[in-house]
């Protein structure tokens, strides 16, 4: 879809405006009247697209590049993300990190098309709330930052991220170790005592394993720190729909910068400890050494979705912080400064009590 017929599609009816995902109604909404827009998203067939991996590996076709309509992309020069918009929004800071380091981003070949997006549930007055009553219990967090609108800083992003799909059958060798005791005699302070000893058994013991990875999910994100996407996540693969332009309309997407190659290569290495570990469950006994793995995996496949979060960044003192919630499951994890001082408080605390308890038993 080029840019005339985009905008055309997603024409609010009634003033012209651009209508945009709205999470609370599930519709598009123009912004500016509220009116609700009568374009149709493209959801009849309702088929999630999984692509060969193997296959894709050797190479990806221009018709599964590009984002059906017209985007404009900027790369951060501070946290090196990649936004990617409608055209005629002007970025002037970084949604992710805040810096106004903006350059135009320009790519040799279109990034690979997302086919399956989560659009957002979670409306902005919701996230609103959330947040607040997140920071609002934070009790080691300063009280000027509680004072302090953060929320204003609240912004919707879809974030890039991996599916894999893969059939594990793996076969697996090791030593069963079984406890045993036995008592031993020793001599203490003169006097002759006996106490249990535990002692290992080992046998050989081998078996099979079968697993099938469904959905195991890799961001390719640069913009949004990693342990507070492990803090959200997972997002329900469950209802993902057919990707739709309509879907992001309105809203600021990052291109993915860890490609195809780069999130197989870590959706593999997760599988393989996986397997390891459910390997590891199966060992009889009661511990295990030696535990080699092979493993071959078939019905490889993978698919690009838009996962959507909203962004909290904001600066206290000389430091930048992130807040994200899930945008589907309204899941939150964020950063915040500690006060020194109520630190300092906590650490009096628990000595006075320490010194309390070692009173009431005498020291003992």
């Amino acid at each position: 879809m080029n840019e005339t017929a985009a905008i055309a599609k997603f024409a609010c009816p009634a003033c012209g405006g651009e209508a945009v995902w709205n999470p609370a109604k599930q519709k598009l909404v123009c912004p500016f009247c509220g009116t609700e827009s009568p374009a149709k998203l493209d959801v009849a067939t309702g088929a999630i697209v999984e692509h060969d991996l193997v296959a894709a590996l050797r190479g990806i076709s221009d018709d599964q590049r590009g984002w059906k309509s017209e985007k404009r992309q900027v790369k951060c020069m501070s946290c090196n993300a990649i936004s990617v918009f409608d055209p005629r929004r002007q970025a002037q800071n970084c949604e992710f990190c805040g810096s106004a380091q903006l350059v135009p981003y320009e790519e040799t070949k279109p990034a690979f098309r997302p086919e399956s997006v989560l659009p957002f549930v979670v409306s902005e007055t919701q996230a609103r709330d959330r947040i607040r009553q997140w920071y609002g219990k934070l009790w080691l967090a300063p009280n000027a930052l509680k004072r302090r609108a953060l929320t204003d800083t609240v912004k919707g992003i879809y974030l890039p991220y991996w599916t894999f799909d893969a059939q594990a059958d793996a076969q697996w060798t090791a030593d069963a170790g079984y406890y045993y005791y036995t008592t031993e005699t020793y001599v203490e302070n003169g006097q002759t005592r006996t106490r249990q000893v535990r002692n290992v058994r080992w046998e050989p013991a081998a078996g099979r394993l079968a697993h099938f990875f469904d959905d195991d999910l890799v961001c390719a994100s640069v913009g949004v720190h990693p342990n507070l996407l492990r803090g959200v996540e997972p997002f329900p693969t469950n209802t993902l729909k057919p990707y739709d332009a309509g879907y992001v309309a309105g809203w600021v997407v990052e291109r993915y910068q860890i490609d195809l190659v780069g999130a197989a290569q870590r959706a593999r290495e997760t599988m393989d400890q996986k397997v390891a570990q459910l390997c590891a469950q199966e060992i009889p006994g009661d511990t295990y050494r030696n535990l080699e793995v092979h493993t071959q995996y078939s019905r490889q496949t993978f698919k690009h979705i838009l996962s959507p979060v909203w962004l909290m960044t904001y600066t206290y003192g000389r430091r930048s912080f992130q807040c994200v919630q899930n945008g589907v499951t309204g899941a939150i994890q964020g950063e915040y400064p500690k006060s020194p001082w109520k630190i300092a408080a906590l650490v009096v605390v628990i000595l006075i009590v320490v010194i309390i308890v070692l009173s009431a038993t005498g020291g003992r």
